[in-house]
């Protein structure tokens, strides 16, 4: 099973592919997509979507998980972010993937074991989780982070939906 992990940015999307072998883990590739600052919203968009659409294509996951939005203080930043989210929400789930959210504390406490932890740390705990990964940077550290949480809580979710 192939798992996808998405850390939802404008002008850095990061991704990240891990593999479930029983009950362990395997780092597939990471990355990130990214769109040009000088362009207008519709073409950074149209960046995320392609990008998104080629990591998809050439990882074939079979689930999905992106961080859900965290809220700032600026409207238009947030506003801006939530698009690009819903960017990595839409073509994971055109793919026919099926696609979990989980907020950011969550996913920290998964990785971590601490609902705040900082950056270093999330990349430190990524790194001892996935032997032997280069990480691309703070945004494809994040999108491991989301798939490894999403390995973990996987069964939770399809136990629950199954009882729905």
């Amino acid at each position: 099973m192939r798992i996808l992990g998405l850390d939802p940015g404008l002008r850095r999307t990061g991704w990240g592919v891990v593999e479930i072998m029983g009950s362990r883990l395997r780092h597939v590739a990471n990355g990130v997509v990214g769109s040009d600052g000088t362009d207008d919203l519709a073409r950074r968009l149209l960046a995320l979507h392609d990008g998104l659409g080629e990591v998809i294509a050439g990882f074939s996951p079979d689930e999905a998980a992106v961080e859900k939005t965290f809220v700032n203080k600026d409207p238009v930043a947030t506003l801006k972010l939530g698009q690009a989210r819903a960017i990595s929400l839409l073509v994971p789930a055109r793919a026919g993937l099926r696609v979990a959210e989980y907020a950011p504390n969550l996913v920290k406490k998964s990785v971590v074991g601490v609902g705040l932890a900082g950056k270093e740390q999330v990349q430190h705990m990524v790194r001892l989780l996935l032997p032997g990964v280069t990480l691309e940077g703070p945004d494809s550290a994040d999108a491991l982070a989301v798939a490894i949480c999403h390995a973990h809580h996987r069964g939770q979710r399809t136990l629950a939906e199954a009882v729905r």
